[in-house]
């Protein structure tokens, strides 16, 4: 009897032990939680997206006082043209950027004034690709670090789809890419065309004094919401498209160097959760120490 009663007595402070043990452990594991810092590479920092934009850090690289990200680079020139060419210092392009984007674009305004609406469209179409010249010029003569970049990766499939497959040489996903653009970018077209030929019967067909076609109002009515919803499909098929190809030529850069060996293995030991540079102040009774498994992968 006795016997059992000590054994019940051991039982209650072996799991009281636990307990407290437990509470120890998840009390350091959030703390550690949100404390830790999980990027240990100060030179990684330049890479953070905490903060997007910065003017100071932009205008500071545009001085040649700091460096600056490739993203924080083109996203400042599409405001303040020209400051990739300033940046990779390259500023004698600008007399280049401003002319080939102003003239087109003066001319288009001057040629919309007088009438010409079909040749002021090319001037303004001349402005946007000199714009988008521009912007990758600066892409191209950035000189990052390390390659791939995923920075540079991300804006060449940004400005031209596939082109950051072909920057991290994984030239076999082009034809799966460019195909599957294609595909949809001709699936909008052909659907945007039929929608508008009912459109204009369905108008026809309204004024029932005048219209003596074949389709009637109904059918025309039904036919052009059926292809204006198969347009907006295909539409939404060309904006995912775009998006995949970015993120897959960004991911892909950020694992470009990631090695997986054949010998894995998986160790499993027991091991104490002490509080961070607490080990000299540690009192036995008032904080006890938390047991664990420690868990790691070699190759």
């Amino acid at each position: 009897m006795k016997g059992r009663r000590l054994f019940g007595v051991l039982a209650m402070a072996v799991l009281l032990a636990a307990v407290s043990c437990m509470d120890a452990s998840a009390q350091i594991f959030k703390e550690q939680a949100f404390n830790q810092q999980y990027n240990d590479d100060p030179a990684s920092d330049a890479d953070s997206t905490d903060v997007l934009f910065s003017f100071k850090e932009y205008f500071g690289g545009l001085a040649h006082k700091n460096e600056i990200r490739i993203g924080t680079m083109t996203a400042g020139s599409v405001v303040f043209i020209g400051g990739s060419q300033i940046y990779n210092r390259q500023a004698w392009k600008l007399p280049i950027v401003y002319s080939a984007i102003g003239g087109s674009l003066g001319a288009g305004l001057v040629l919309n004034a007088k009438g010409n609406k079909e040749a002021a469209k090319y001037c303004f179409i001349g402005a946007g690709v000199a714009y988008w010249a521009t912007l990758m010029d600066g892409v191209i003569n950035f000189k990052p670090s390390v390659y791939p970049h995923p920075g540079k990766a991300t804006l060449y499939s940004i400005l031209v789809p596939g082109l950051g497959q072909i920057y991290n040489r994984e030239y076999w996903k082009l034809p799966l890419y460019l195909g599957l653009m294609a595909f949809t970018i001709n699936g909008y077209a052909s659907n945007k065309a039929n929608f508008e030929r009912f459109r204009d019967i369905y108008i026809a067909a309204s004024d029932r004094e005048t219209y003596d076609g074949p389709i009637s109002a109904d059918q025309a009515l039904y036919y052009r919401d059926a292809y204006r919803r198969y347009r907006d499909y295909y539409a939404l098929g060309i904006a995912a498209v775009y998006l995949l190809q970015i993120i897959d030529a960004n991911v892909f850069s950020y694992m470009h160097n990631f090695e997986v060996d054949d010998d894995i293995a998986l160790k499993v030991a027991p091991a104490f959760i002490l509080p961070e540079n607490q080990f000299a102040s540690i009192n036995p009774v008032s904080q006890p120490a938390a047991f664990g498994f420690r868990m790691g992968i070699t190759f």
